[in-house]
């Protein structure tokens, strides 16, 4: 039992066996009972399962709260509306790949479950590395706060510029080196067919796998913007990975709603560049007013009102756009 009291990453083993415990049963109730076919998934049972997964998540911060005390729990708070709110980016290249490859709604769950197991390694491996450096460099944030600002700015400039799934190196890389079927067969991944050429029955990859590599990659490339942010806000490793996986834990819910919803938020990208933006400059306005950071009630306070805005006015420049049945 002494081990279950031993720090890691500054936090009690128990308090991380807890929270994998956790995101372990929500996966397994996922994938095992309400998932177990494949189906497709309406936008009202996406919207319910998002606002489960949200209320979850914010929950989540009163365990940070118990545990840690006011400062962690708001900084958890921040952390995750940040992150919810960068995934709904990610969403819309998510749409624009299961769209160039044809991928069926009731096939898409599959993928994006599959995904979301690739994104907790990952991220976890991206968030120890990045706390080691922090740790040992603190000057790494600054580097972390102008990445941010930078990133804000492009985004706000390239809103209008489709992600080009067709265009992608690494798609063109998967096509180059793996035998690929002529269409997806069924939910697999992969297939046993005979090769074009010789006639022997061999492995080949389904368009299914390449969206599922395709998305993987798309997060890697988000979570390169995601995680300096969340690590401008606090660098408690504990803190980061949990508000992390809990936001990125209900995108596949948020994604069947968003996707068929995506015309009505197409102002949002503006609100997301100027939400990169301020957090990235919050380090460089604390110093200039001598502060040690700026006091996170203040940058919950700010986030929030800066989503609230962008939702608000995007709703309401595309008020006349056709709304989706809640089926």
């Amino acid at each position: 039992m002494e081990f279950l009291t031993l720090l890691w990453l500054g936090k009690p083993v128990w308090m991380w066996l807890a929270f994998m415990g956790l995101v372990a049963a929500l996966l397994a109730l996922d994938l095992g009972v309400l998932h177990r076919k494949a189906r497709e998934i309406g936008v009202k049972e996406s919207l319910m399962l998002s606002a489960f997964y949200i209320v979850l998540g914010l929950s989540f911060s009163g365990f940070v709260w118990w545990q840690l005390g006011e400062t962690a729990a708001i900084n958890y708070v921040t952390g995750f509306v940040v992150e919810k709110s960068l995934a709904m980016d990610n969403v819309f290249v998510i749409a624009m790949i299961f769209t160039y490859f044809a991928i069926p709604r009731q096939y898409q769950h599959r993928v994006l479950f599959w995904g979301i197991l690739g994104v907790i390694v990952l991220r976890a491996i991206m968030i120890a590395l990045g706390a080691t450096i922090v740790s040992e460099f603190g000057w790494v944030l600054y580097l972390f706060a102008a990445f941010l600002i930078f990133t804000g700015i492009k985004m706000w400039r390239m809103v209008d510029t489709p992600y080009d799934v067709a265009g992608s190196p690494l798609l063109g890389w998967l096509k180059r080196h793996m035998r690929v079927t002529d269409g997806l067969r069924g939910s697999a991944f992969f297939v046993q067919e005979p090769d074009a050429k010789t006639g022997i029955v061999v492995r080949h990859a389904t368009p299914l796998f390449l969206a599922l590599v395709m998305i993987e990659f798309a997060d890697l490339v988000f979570a390169v913007d995601s995680v300096p942010a969340i690590f401008a806000i606090t660098t408690d490793p504990f803190i980061v990975y949990t508000s992390n996986i809990f936001a990125i834990l209900g995108l596949r819910a948020l994604y069947f709603a968003l996707s068929a919803l995506v015309d009505r938020f197409h102002y949002l990208k503006y609100t997301l560049a100027v939400l990169l933006v301020f957090i990235g400059s919050k380090i460089f306005v604390a110093d200039a007013l001598g502060l040690a950071k700026i006091p996170p009630v203040v940058s919950l306070g700010i986030t929030a009102l800066i989503l609230t805005t962008g939702v608000v006015y995007s709703l309401w420049r595309t008020r006349n756009a056709p709304t989706p049945s809640l089926t």
